[in-house]
């Protein structure tokens, strides 16, 4: 899956296959009848923010460790949330390299997570056309992954990116307290 605009390819790399890398994101995935689900809800915000941290400063060479942590915790919906609100028109970048290059190395069972935000930002950027590659890649991993419907429902209406950027900013701060209060 390669966009024409830009030669950007979102196709998974072999990282994702690796079997010491699944392994790892694994190990981070979130229970959702876990009796310790706030605490991994907590520890999924705190590495988005880490991360996004350390791959500003060290791009694709950030750990694997917290690669894995941030892909394995995405998979429960609060820290997906938190990750959807989490940049800013200043860090705009360091999420959209992040971001993608998670979308390429994400196992399977993984990739619709990472995949729906990468084309929040895609869809901020104005390129349509990879938000929507990135979706169908979010519906080959989960075929019924809720976010996915709605992205596609928000992004066929024509709903305005500046609209779509306030919202996502204005839910943030819930989304916060409803993970760290």
């Amino acid at each position: 899956m390669t966009t024409e605009k830009e030669g950007l390819s979102i196709a998974s790399k072999a990282q994702s296959r690796e079997v010491a890398f699944v392994a790892l994101v694994r190990s981070f995935a979130v229970i959702e009848d876990s009796p310790d689900i706030n605490d991994c809800q907590r520890d999924g915000a705190t590495a988005v923010i880490d991360l996004a941290g350390e791959y500003e400063k060290c791009g694709e060479s950030a750990s694997p460790h917290n690669i894995a942590r941030v892909l394995g915790r995405l998979s429960d919906i609060q820290v997906r949330d938190f990750a959807l609100g989490s940049h800013s028109i200043q860090s705009f970048s360091t999420y959209w390299g992040m971001w993608h290059y998670l979308l390429q190395i994400a196992p399977e069972g993984f990739v619709a997570p990472v995949a729906c935000l990468f084309a929040t930002l895609a869809y901020e950027r104005g390129d349509i056309p990879l938000a929507y590659q990135a979706l169908d890649r979010a519906t080959i991993d989960q075929p019924n992954y809720s976010l996915t419907t709605l992205l596609r429902r928000v992004f066929g209406s024509g709903w305005p990116a500046a609209a779509f950027a306030a919202m996502r900013t204005e839910l943030h701060p819930k989304v916060t307290a409803g993970i760290f209060d």
